[in-house]
């Protein structure tokens, strides 16, 4: 099966990018048709063996390609052929969009339940407990440590996992505690 135009999409350059990155790319970019070895990959793709190899082996660990060993006779090495199979990489996508919501879910009430105290001459954010423990202190310059306002950073969470919740054709959140 042919996979360019499936490749030409942005989002999914983008995740194959996250997955194998830039090393792998090129081997996740040109799917052949029907089965490969590694050795013939990096060849017709002028890549160091190992980097072909670990691509495979991502693109495997995440259902995206998979393998048969054939053992030589003679020589007893193993030759592994290796198939690609985009057919669910969309699935995959989803999948992946859906644990991002969630962590991201995570995360902003993680802000929302905590209160934080930062370090302006480090940089350094400390939850109240650690703050305290330190005394209010920078523990790397001494400096006093001030209440950090986090809403921006929740308002941004929450901009993000509405949209997510667009892409993925979630009701809001409003919704789902509604019929709750």
């Amino acid at each position: 099966m042919a996979y360019e135009e499936l490749l030409e999409d942005p989002v999914i350059q983008k995740y194959l990018h996250e997955l194998v990155g830039p090393t792998g790319m090129p081997v996740a970019a040109a799917p052949p048709d029907g089965e490969v070895t590694d050795e013939e990959l990096a060849e017709e793709l002028g890549l160091d063996l190992n980097d072909v190899r670990r691509a495979l082996f991502i693109l495997y660990e995440n259902d995206l390609a998979s393998y048969r060993r054939l053992r030589d006779e003679d020589s007893g090495w193993l030759t592994y052929l290796w198939t690609f199979q985009y057919d669910n990489i969309s699935e995959k996508l989803e999948e992946e969009m859906h644990r991002l919501l969630d962590a991201l879910a995570e995360r902003r009430d993680y802000e929302r339940n905590n209160e934080f105290y930062l370090c302006e001459q480090d940089s350094i954010r400390f939850e109240f407990g650690e703050a305290m423990e330190f005394g209010f202190e920078c523990p790397n310059c001494g400096g006093q440590l001030v209440d950090m306002d986090n809403d921006r950073l929740v308002d941004a969470i929450d901009q993000r996992i509405e949209k997510l919740r667009d892409e993925l054709n979630r009701p809001p959140e409003s919704e789902i505690e509604a019929e709750a």
